[in-house]
């Protein structure tokens, strides 16, 4: 069995390459995809590209929040599937909606310790594939029925059986509802609604310019440099995010009903995120792994955070992760050049933004002396987010920073901050910096 020396600790930690499929949209059954085959097709042309062997990788480490029962570390099911030695770490993480993320900070936390030089990092989520699981009165009849030995057990375990013991448990429906508050993902998004005063027609016009916005990305072909084809057992060939709505108006959205609260809501199916499958990978590199095996660099990794609020407000959570980034880093909101926050809900955006302006929220919440100011929506999600193309949840946190890095450096601009709420009440973040290779040499790019 190989052994794995300790490397050096301290240096940049940089991101050199990514890939990821499309968002595929969940259209009731299960899709053709698991999470892990998402994942693999997303990681080999990524790693094909590379002038190094997968035998230089040091761990993988995935974010998923919901795998099936056969990929309860999908990690470790990934990086047997790519070929990497039995030898090599493979890890899954979960931090619901920002699995992703969690994936690309431990990654980034592991390089900066010296633990690894080379990690292979990110997220997948086959939301068709959700368990639908059975209730406790049903598990209990099982169990009762399995410990009935004689015929006439059997038939006195079997009159006990009612119809209320086939209701099943949707698992996808349990996991988007926070269990501590008593409320759905969506029911946090309209208090959100309700607090900073945001209408419908506004989530609305938001929503359908998140749809405009991905076409016009996909038409212009900035995402294709991004995203890798998947082929299905039958052939089939999916090569797009599929969830864009060219036809989307604020008419049509305005037509929609509630969903979370149907006599008095503003949240709807149209402006809400979409469910569906995807994965997204990244390779995270040391300042040595760099030099030595000459690899192009994407960004560096500046900064990472963490923040816990109100699972009622959950929503906000980019609001409290992203301001100690920029207290730490001594930026003001106009030195970020462009900004990714994961469109949970497009009111839960709006409502970051809105925070953000606020001098009572950033004082008696934030701690801060004065609002952090206004984040310019002509860089904000420039190439729509998760109303349009979706939000797999384990995946949508690598996808933005793999993202924000591509639209770096279509724009020529230095940096990007990266951001998602997390159901529970939590939020991360993570700013990049689009540094040329000469940065390692110390060289100014």
């Amino acid at each position: 069995m190989a052994t794995r020396k300790k490397k050096k600790a301290g240096g940049a930690v940089y991101i050199v390459g990514g890939s990821r499929t499309p968002f595929l949209k969940v259209k009731g059954a299960p899709g053709p995809f698991l999470a892990s085959d998402l994942a693999v097709a997303a990681s080999r042309p990524l790693l094909a590209r590379q002038p190094f062997e997968i035998s230089a990788l040091d761990e993988v480490i995935v974010g998923c929040v919901m795998p099936t029962p056969d990929e309860v570390n999908v990690a470790r099911i990934i990086a047997l599937r790519l070929g990497c030695d039995e030898s090599l770490p493979a890890w899954t993480v979960q931090r619901n909606c920002a699995s992703g993320l969690q994936a690309l900070d431990c990654a980034y936390q592991n390089i900066k310790e010296g633990r690894s030089d080379l990690v292979l990092a990110g997220g997948a989520e086959s939301m068709s594939h959700a368990p639908v699981l059975l209730n406790d009165k049903m598990v209990g009849w099982l169990g009762e029925w399995a410990g009935a030995k004689k015929f006439a057990q059997k038939i006195k375990t079997l009159g006990k059986l009612r119809g209320g013991h086939l209701k099943p448990i949707i698992g996808l429906l349990r996991g988007l509802s926070d269990p501590v508050i008593g409320l759905s993902m969506g029911q946090t998004a309209e208090n959100l609604a309700y607090r900073f005063g945001i209408s419908r027609e506004t989530m609305d016009a938001f929503a359908v310019d998140s749809h405009k916005r991905l076409i016009a990305a996909q038409e212009g072909g900035y995402l294709n440099d991004e995203i890798e084809a998947v082929y299905d057992s039958c052939g089939k060939s999916y090569q797009h995010d599929d969830g864009a709505r060219a036809d989307s108006s604020v008419d049509k959205l305005g037509k929609l009903r509630p969903v979370f609260d149907r006599k008095f809501g503003k949240v709807t199916a149209g402006n809400s995120a979409q469910i569906t499958d995807g994965a997204a990978m990244l390779l995270l590199a040391s300042e040595h792994a760099v030099e030595k095996y000459d690899l192009k660099v994407m960004g560096r990794i500046v900064d990472s955070e963490w923040a816990g609020l109100d699972p009622a407000q959950m929503g906000l959570g980019p609001v409290h992760a992203m301001a100690p980034i920029l207290k730490r880093q001594k930026m003001a909101v106009n030195d970020i050049d462009y900004w990714e926050v994961n469109e949970a809900f497009a009111t839960q955006v709006l409502a970051c933004v809105e925070a953000w302006q606020d001098e009572d929220y950033c004082k008696n919440e934030l701690g801060l002396k004065e609002p952090l100011g206004k984040i310019d929506r002509a860089r904000l999600n420039v190439d729509g987010g998760g109303v349009s193309l979706g939000h797999p949840v384990g995946a949508s946190g690598a996808r933005i920073v793999l993202h924000i890095l591509n639209i770096l450096e279509r724009n020529d601009a230095q940096y990007g901050m990266a951001s998602l709420c997390i159901g529970g009440g939590q939020g991360g973040a993570m700013l990049v910096s689009r540094d040329l290779k000469e940065d390692v040499n110390g060289d100014k790019g």
